[in-house]
Protein backbone atom coordinates (compact mmCIF):
# COMPACT_ATOMS: atom_id res chain seq x y z
CA UNK A 1 0.00 0.00 0.00
CA UNK A 2 1.17 3.51 -0.76
CA UNK A 3 0.04 7.09 -1.11
CA UNK A 4 0.57 8.98 -4.35
CA UNK A 5 0.50 12.74 -4.01
CA UNK A 6 -0.69 14.19 -7.30
CA UNK A 7 -0.11 17.71 -8.57
CA UNK A 8 -3.83 17.47 -9.40
CA UNK A 9 -3.84 20.39 -11.83
CA UNK A 10 -2.18 22.81 -9.37
CA UNK A 11 1.38 22.77 -10.72
CA UNK A 12 1.22 25.80 -13.04
CA UNK A 13 -0.86 27.75 -10.53
CA UNK A 14 1.99 27.45 -7.98
CA UNK A 15 4.84 28.54 -10.23
CA UNK A 16 7.58 29.74 -9.79
CA UNK A 17 7.80 27.66 -6.58
CA UNK A 18 6.94 24.40 -8.37
CA UNK A 19 9.29 24.83 -11.34
CA UNK A 20 11.72 22.63 -9.42
CA UNK A 21 9.49 20.39 -7.29
CA UNK A 22 6.13 18.62 -7.15
CA UNK A 23 3.34 20.43 -5.33
CA UNK A 24 3.56 18.20 -2.25
CA UNK A 25 7.26 19.05 -1.80
CA UNK A 26 6.26 22.54 -0.65
CA UNK A 27 6.88 23.28 3.04
CA UNK A 28 4.14 25.53 4.49
CA UNK A 29 5.06 24.74 8.10
CA UNK A 30 7.69 22.64 9.85
CA UNK A 31 7.30 19.73 7.42
CA UNK A 32 6.94 19.34 3.71
CA UNK A 33 3.38 18.37 2.78
CA UNK A 34 4.71 14.96 1.69
CA UNK A 35 6.53 14.45 5.01
CA UNK A 36 3.36 15.18 6.95
CA UNK A 37 1.43 12.63 4.86
CA UNK A 38 4.12 10.01 5.43
CA UNK A 39 4.27 10.57 9.18
CA UNK A 40 0.51 10.58 9.68
CA UNK A 41 -0.22 7.59 7.44
CA UNK A 42 2.87 5.48 8.11
CA UNK A 43 2.95 4.61 4.40
CA UNK A 44 5.40 5.18 1.58
CA UNK A 45 4.69 8.41 -0.29
CA UNK A 46 5.55 9.35 -3.88
CA UNK A 47 4.54 11.95 -6.45
CA UNK A 48 2.60 12.13 -9.70
CA UNK A 49 4.00 15.29 -11.23
CA UNK A 50 5.27 16.88 -14.45
CA UNK A 51 7.27 14.56 -16.72
CA UNK A 52 10.47 16.61 -16.45
CA UNK A 53 10.38 16.30 -12.64
CA UNK A 54 9.75 12.55 -12.56
CA UNK A 55 13.42 11.51 -12.62
CA UNK A 56 14.15 13.64 -9.56
CA UNK A 57 10.91 12.58 -7.84
CA UNK A 58 10.13 9.03 -9.04
CA UNK A 59 6.83 7.24 -8.62
CA UNK A 60 6.53 4.41 -6.11
CA UNK A 61 6.77 0.91 -7.57
CA UNK A 62 4.28 -0.47 -5.02
CA UNK A 63 1.99 -2.98 -6.73
CA UNK A 64 -0.80 -3.07 -4.16
CA UNK A 65 -3.86 -0.87 -3.67
CA UNK A 66 -3.06 2.81 -3.50
CA UNK A 67 -4.59 6.11 -2.57
CA UNK A 68 -4.04 9.03 -4.92
CA UNK A 69 -4.38 12.34 -3.09
CA UNK A 70 -4.43 16.00 -4.11
CA UNK A 71 -0.87 16.99 -3.17
CA UNK A 72 -1.88 20.56 -2.29
CA UNK A 73 -3.94 19.37 0.70
CA UNK A 74 -2.63 19.62 4.23
CA UNK A 75 -2.99 16.17 5.88
CA UNK A 76 -5.05 16.77 8.98
CA UNK A 77 -5.75 13.71 11.12
CA UNK A 78 -9.37 13.71 9.95
CA UNK A 79 -8.42 13.89 6.27
CA UNK A 80 -5.78 11.15 6.50
CA UNK A 81 -8.26 8.83 8.22
CA UNK A 82 -10.90 9.51 5.55
CA UNK A 83 -8.41 8.85 2.75
CA UNK A 84 -7.19 5.57 4.21
CA UNK A 85 -10.78 4.35 4.59
CA UNK A 86 -11.33 4.67 0.82
CA UNK A 87 -11.69 1.49 -1.19
CA UNK A 88 -10.72 1.08 -4.85
CA UNK A 89 -13.38 2.74 -6.98
CA UNK A 90 -14.25 5.40 -4.38
CA UNK A 91 -13.57 9.13 -4.53
CA UNK A 92 -13.36 11.39 -1.47
CA UNK A 93 -15.07 14.65 -2.40
CA UNK A 94 -15.72 18.07 -0.88
CA UNK A 95 -18.03 20.36 -2.82
CA UNK A 96 -17.52 19.68 -6.52
CA UNK A 97 -13.86 18.69 -6.25
CA UNK A 98 -12.16 15.37 -5.54
CA UNK A 99 -9.73 15.20 -2.65
CA UNK A 100 -8.53 11.63 -3.15
CA UNK A 101 -9.19 8.39 -5.00
CA UNK A 102 -8.97 4.78 -3.96
CA UNK A 103 -7.28 3.03 -6.91
CA UNK A 104 -5.93 -0.36 -7.84
CA UNK A 105 -2.36 -0.86 -9.04
CA UNK A 106 -1.47 0.89 -12.32
CA UNK A 107 -4.63 3.05 -12.32
CA UNK A 108 -4.16 6.80 -12.65
CA UNK A 109 -6.89 9.45 -12.49
CA UNK A 110 -6.61 12.09 -15.20
CA UNK A 111 -6.11 15.76 -14.40
CA UNK A 112 -9.74 16.55 -15.23
CA UNK A 113 -10.90 13.95 -12.70
CA UNK A 114 -9.94 16.23 -9.82
CA UNK A 115 -12.26 19.03 -10.92
CA UNK A 116 -15.04 16.61 -11.90
CA UNK A 117 -14.82 13.16 -10.29
CA UNK A 118 -15.67 10.34 -12.75
CA UNK A 119 -19.27 9.18 -12.64
CA UNK A 120 -18.19 5.54 -12.37
CA UNK A 121 -16.51 6.18 -8.99
CA UNK A 122 -18.62 6.17 -5.85
CA UNK A 123 -18.43 9.57 -4.14
CA UNK A 124 -17.64 9.66 -0.42
CA UNK A 125 -18.38 13.10 1.08
CA UNK A 126 -15.78 14.71 3.35
CA UNK A 127 -17.27 17.19 5.80
CA UNK A 128 -14.12 18.19 7.69
CA UNK A 129 -12.01 21.29 7.22
CA UNK A 130 -9.96 21.39 4.01
CA UNK A 131 -6.70 23.35 3.84
CA UNK A 132 -5.43 23.54 0.27
CA UNK A 133 -2.19 25.26 -0.81
CA UNK A 134 -3.30 25.84 -4.39
CA UNK A 135 -1.84 29.33 -4.98
CA UNK A 136 1.50 30.80 -3.85
CA UNK A 137 -0.14 33.22 -1.43
CA UNK A 138 -2.03 30.40 0.29
CA UNK A 139 1.33 29.19 1.59
CA UNK A 140 1.81 32.17 3.90
CA UNK A 141 -1.92 32.65 4.50
CA UNK A 142 -2.31 29.10 5.85
CA UNK A 143 1.19 28.80 7.33
CA UNK A 144 -0.18 28.99 10.87
CA UNK A 145 -2.43 25.96 10.33
CA UNK A 146 0.51 23.86 9.17
CA UNK A 147 2.80 24.97 12.00
CA UNK A 148 0.19 24.22 14.67
CA UNK A 149 -0.58 20.75 13.33
CA UNK A 150 3.06 19.89 12.58
CA UNK A 151 4.02 21.05 16.07
CA UNK A 152 1.47 18.73 17.66
CA UNK A 153 2.50 15.83 15.40
CA UNK A 154 6.22 16.20 16.13
CA UNK A 155 6.18 17.09 19.84
CA UNK A 156 3.24 15.22 21.40
CA UNK A 157 4.50 13.00 24.21
CA UNK A 158 8.05 14.39 23.95
CA UNK A 159 10.00 16.79 26.15
CA UNK A 160 11.71 19.90 24.81
CA UNK A 161 15.38 20.56 25.41
CA UNK A 162 15.66 23.15 28.21
CA UNK A 163 15.26 26.81 27.31
CA UNK A 164 17.98 29.05 28.76
CA UNK A 165 17.07 31.21 31.78
CA UNK A 166 18.14 34.42 30.02
CA UNK A 167 15.18 34.14 27.63
CA UNK A 168 11.76 35.69 28.27
CA UNK A 169 8.62 33.71 27.41
CA UNK A 170 5.35 35.61 27.03
CA UNK A 171 2.47 33.13 27.11
CA UNK A 172 2.55 29.37 27.57
CA UNK A 173 6.13 28.03 27.92
CA UNK A 174 4.96 24.55 26.84
CA UNK A 175 4.42 25.97 23.36
CA UNK A 176 8.17 26.51 22.94
CA UNK A 177 9.94 23.36 21.75
CA UNK A 178 13.68 22.98 21.19
CA UNK A 179 14.98 19.89 19.41
CA UNK A 180 18.33 18.29 20.25
CA UNK A 181 21.23 20.72 19.89
CA UNK A 182 19.01 23.79 19.46
CA UNK A 183 20.29 27.05 20.98
CA UNK A 184 18.24 30.07 22.03
CA UNK A 185 19.80 32.85 24.11
CA UNK A 186 18.61 36.16 25.56
CA UNK A 187 15.54 36.46 23.33
CA UNK A 188 11.82 37.15 23.79
CA UNK A 189 9.42 34.39 22.67
CA UNK A 190 5.69 35.15 22.60
CA UNK A 191 3.46 32.09 22.26
CA UNK A 192 0.09 33.80 22.71
CA UNK A 193 -0.55 33.53 18.97
CA UNK A 194 0.84 30.02 18.52
CA UNK A 195 3.79 27.68 19.12
CA UNK A 196 7.48 28.30 18.46
CA UNK A 197 9.48 25.33 17.15
CA UNK A 198 13.29 25.36 16.97
CA UNK A 199 14.75 22.47 15.01
CA UNK A 200 17.81 20.31 15.59
CA UNK A 201 21.01 22.33 15.98
CA UNK A 202 19.18 25.51 14.99
CA UNK A 203 20.18 28.77 16.66
CA UNK A 204 18.25 31.81 17.84
CA UNK A 205 20.91 34.43 18.51
CA UNK A 206 20.76 37.08 21.20
CA UNK A 207 18.13 39.79 21.12
CA UNK A 208 15.61 38.13 18.78
CA UNK A 209 11.93 39.02 19.17
CA UNK A 210 9.58 36.19 18.13
CA UNK A 211 5.79 36.13 18.03
CA UNK A 212 4.43 32.65 17.24
CA UNK A 213 3.46 30.65 15.40
CA UNK A 214 7.04 30.29 14.13
CA UNK A 215 9.01 27.31 12.81
CA UNK A 216 12.81 27.31 12.49
CA UNK A 217 14.16 24.27 10.66
CA UNK A 218 17.17 22.09 11.41
CA UNK A 219 20.53 23.92 11.39
CA UNK A 220 18.82 27.25 10.61
CA UNK A 221 19.74 30.54 12.26
CA UNK A 222 17.94 33.65 13.36
CA UNK A 223 20.53 36.44 13.40
CA UNK A 224 21.01 38.84 16.32
CA UNK A 225 18.11 41.18 16.87
CA UNK A 226 15.82 39.58 14.29
CA UNK A 227 12.14 40.55 14.58
CA UNK A 228 9.81 37.80 13.36
CA UNK A 229 6.03 38.05 13.33
CA UNK A 230 4.16 34.80 12.87
CA UNK A 231 2.84 32.86 11.22
CA UNK A 232 6.29 32.39 9.65
CA UNK A 233 8.23 29.25 8.77
CA UNK A 234 11.88 28.91 7.79
CA UNK A 235 13.13 25.56 6.50
CA UNK A 236 16.45 23.86 7.20
CA UNK A 237 19.73 25.77 6.91
CA UNK A 238 18.07 29.18 6.44
CA UNK A 239 19.77 32.35 7.68
CA UNK A 240 17.24 35.01 8.69
CA UNK A 241 17.73 38.53 10.04
CA UNK A 242 16.04 41.92 10.01
CA UNK A 243 12.23 42.11 10.08
CA UNK A 244 10.01 39.31 8.77
CA UNK A 245 6.23 39.17 8.86
CA UNK A 246 4.02 36.20 7.89
CA UNK A 247 6.47 34.69 5.41
CA UNK A 248 7.72 31.24 4.42
CA UNK A 249 11.23 30.30 3.26
CA UNK A 250 11.30 26.71 2.03
CA UNK A 251 14.91 26.02 3.04
CA UNK A 252 18.64 26.62 2.44
CA UNK A 253 18.05 30.31 1.70
CA UNK A 254 19.50 33.51 3.15
CA UNK A 255 17.79 36.67 4.30
CA UNK A 256 20.56 37.36 6.73
CA UNK A 257 20.60 41.16 6.86
CA UNK A 258 18.40 44.07 7.84
CA UNK A 259 15.47 44.76 5.54
CA UNK A 260 11.80 43.82 5.48
CA UNK A 261 10.23 40.62 4.11
CA UNK A 262 6.46 40.41 4.47
CA UNK A 263 3.68 38.14 3.21
CA UNK A 264 6.15 36.38 0.97
CA UNK A 265 7.38 32.92 -0.05
CA UNK A 266 10.97 32.17 -1.07
CA UNK A 267 12.17 28.89 -2.53
CA UNK A 268 15.42 27.08 -1.76
CA UNK A 269 18.94 28.43 -2.36
CA UNK A 270 17.78 32.05 -2.61
CA UNK A 271 19.80 34.97 -1.29
CA UNK A 272 18.51 38.45 -0.47
CA UNK A 273 21.28 41.04 -0.41
CA UNK A 274 21.69 43.46 2.48
CA UNK A 275 18.79 45.90 2.92
CA UNK A 276 16.56 44.12 0.43
CA UNK A 277 12.96 45.17 1.09
CA UNK A 278 9.60 44.23 -0.31
CA UNK A 279 6.28 46.04 -0.22
CA UNK A 280 3.37 43.95 1.02
CA UNK A 281 0.65 46.64 0.96
CA UNK A 282 -0.36 49.03 -1.82
CA UNK A 283 -0.60 52.74 -0.99
CA UNK A 284 -4.24 52.54 -2.08
CA UNK A 285 -4.87 49.63 0.35
CA UNK A 286 -6.41 47.84 -2.64
CA UNK A 287 -6.30 44.17 -3.61
CA UNK A 288 -2.85 42.95 -4.66
CA UNK A 289 -2.62 41.25 -8.04
CA UNK A 290 0.04 38.66 -8.89
CA UNK A 291 1.23 37.27 -12.21
CA UNK A 292 -0.13 33.75 -12.80
CA UNK A 293 1.77 31.43 -15.13
CA UNK A 294 -1.39 29.37 -15.56
CA UNK A 295 -3.53 32.30 -16.75
CA UNK A 296 -0.70 34.24 -18.42
CA UNK A 297 -1.76 37.47 -16.71
CA UNK A 298 -2.09 39.12 -13.32
CA UNK A 299 -4.85 37.72 -11.13
CA UNK A 300 -6.39 38.99 -7.93
CA UNK A 301 -5.29 37.45 -4.66
CA UNK A 302 -8.34 38.63 -2.72
CA UNK A 303 -5.96 40.16 -0.18
CA UNK A 304 -4.56 43.56 0.72
CA UNK A 305 -1.34 41.95 1.91
CA UNK A 306 0.91 40.16 -0.56
CA UNK A 307 4.63 40.53 -1.12
CA UNK A 308 7.30 38.56 -2.98
CA UNK A 309 7.35 35.09 -4.56
CA UNK A 310 10.81 33.84 -5.54
CA UNK A 311 11.79 30.59 -7.23
CA UNK A 312 14.78 28.44 -6.28
CA UNK A 313 18.34 29.78 -6.76
CA UNK A 314 17.13 33.37 -7.28
CA UNK A 315 19.16 36.26 -5.84
CA UNK A 316 18.86 39.98 -5.16
CA UNK A 317 21.64 42.55 -4.83
CA UNK A 318 22.05 44.99 -1.94
CA UNK A 319 19.35 47.63 -1.51
CA UNK A 320 16.96 45.81 -3.86
CA UNK A 321 13.30 46.83 -3.74
CA UNK A 322 10.37 44.62 -4.73
CA UNK A 323 6.83 45.89 -5.28
CA UNK A 324 3.69 44.22 -3.94
CA UNK A 325 2.94 40.94 -5.66
CA UNK A 326 6.32 40.54 -7.41
CA UNK A 327 7.10 37.15 -8.96
CA UNK A 328 10.76 36.20 -9.50
CA UNK A 329 11.58 33.07 -11.47
CA UNK A 330 14.18 30.35 -10.90
CA UNK A 331 17.87 31.41 -10.88
CA UNK A 332 17.06 35.05 -11.61
CA UNK A 333 19.64 37.62 -10.51
CA UNK A 334 18.02 40.96 -9.61
CA UNK A 335 20.06 44.10 -8.87
CA UNK A 336 20.23 47.86 -9.41
CA UNK A 337 18.23 50.86 -8.24
CA UNK A 338 14.48 51.37 -8.47
CA UNK A 339 11.70 48.82 -8.56
CA UNK A 340 12.25 45.96 -11.03
CA UNK A 341 9.26 44.62 -13.02
CA UNK A 342 6.61 42.75 -11.05
CA UNK A 343 7.28 39.70 -13.19
CA UNK A 344 10.91 38.64 -13.59
CA UNK A 345 11.42 35.53 -15.75
CA UNK A 346 13.56 32.58 -14.73
CA UNK A 347 17.27 33.06 -15.50
CA UNK A 348 16.81 36.82 -15.95
CA UNK A 349 19.74 39.12 -15.10
CA UNK A 350 19.16 42.78 -14.25
CA UNK A 351 16.45 44.97 -12.79
CA UNK A 352 14.63 48.25 -13.33
CA UNK A 353 17.03 49.26 -16.13
CA UNK A 354 16.34 46.12 -18.15
CA UNK A 355 16.70 42.34 -18.11
CA UNK A 356 19.04 40.04 -19.99
CA UNK A 357 19.20 36.24 -19.94
CA UNK A 358 21.57 34.62 -17.48
CA UNK A 359 23.84 32.08 -19.17
CA UNK A 360 22.78 28.57 -18.15
CA UNK A 361 26.32 27.31 -17.62
CA UNK A 362 27.15 30.21 -15.31
CA UNK A 363 23.88 29.64 -13.46
CA UNK A 364 24.69 25.94 -12.96
CA UNK A 365 28.21 26.76 -11.77
CA UNK A 366 26.80 29.31 -9.31
CA UNK A 367 24.28 26.78 -7.99
CA UNK A 368 27.07 24.29 -7.34
CA UNK A 369 29.12 26.85 -5.41
CA UNK A 370 26.15 27.97 -3.33
CA UNK A 371 25.12 24.42 -2.44
CA UNK A 372 28.67 23.41 -1.53
CA UNK A 373 28.62 26.06 1.23
CA UNK A 374 25.91 23.98 2.94
CA UNK A 375 27.69 20.70 2.11
CA UNK A 376 25.05 19.85 -0.49
CA UNK A 377 25.56 18.63 -4.05
CA UNK A 378 23.69 19.57 -7.22
CA UNK A 379 22.64 16.11 -8.34
CA UNK A 380 22.34 15.12 -11.98
CA UNK A 381 18.50 14.97 -11.82
CA UNK A 382 18.37 18.40 -10.13
CA UNK A 383 20.70 19.87 -12.77
CA UNK A 384 18.52 18.36 -15.50
CA UNK A 385 15.49 20.09 -13.96
CA UNK A 386 17.24 23.48 -14.05
CA UNK A 387 18.18 22.94 -17.68
CA UNK A 388 14.59 22.01 -18.51
CA UNK A 389 13.31 25.18 -16.81
CA UNK A 390 15.86 27.26 -18.74
CA UNK A 391 14.85 25.67 -22.06
CA UNK A 392 11.15 26.22 -21.33
CA UNK A 393 11.80 29.89 -20.48
CA UNK A 394 13.56 30.41 -23.81
CA UNK A 395 10.57 28.94 -25.66
CA UNK A 396 8.06 31.10 -23.76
Amino acid sequence: MAIILSDAGHHRHLLPLTFTRPVAQLRPGILRISEAWQLRSGLAVSHRTENYLSAAFPMSADEGPRWEVDGALYPSEELVEAVMNLRPGEALVAGDRALAFGIAAHEAPGESSWAQPPAFMRPVPFTGEVTRYDRPWRIFQHCGIAIAQDFKLLTEGRRSQPLGALNTVVGDPSLVFLEEGAVCEASVLNTKGGPIYIGRHAEVMEGCLLRGPIALGDHAQLKMGAKVYGPSAFGPECRVGGEVNNSVILGFSNKGHDGFLGNSVLGEWCNLGADTNNSNLKNTYGEVKVYSYAEGREVGTGSQFCGLFMGDHAKSGINSMFNTGTVVGVAANVFGGGFPPKRIPSFAWGGADGLDTYDIERAIASARRVMARREQVLTAPAEAVLRQVFAAEQRA
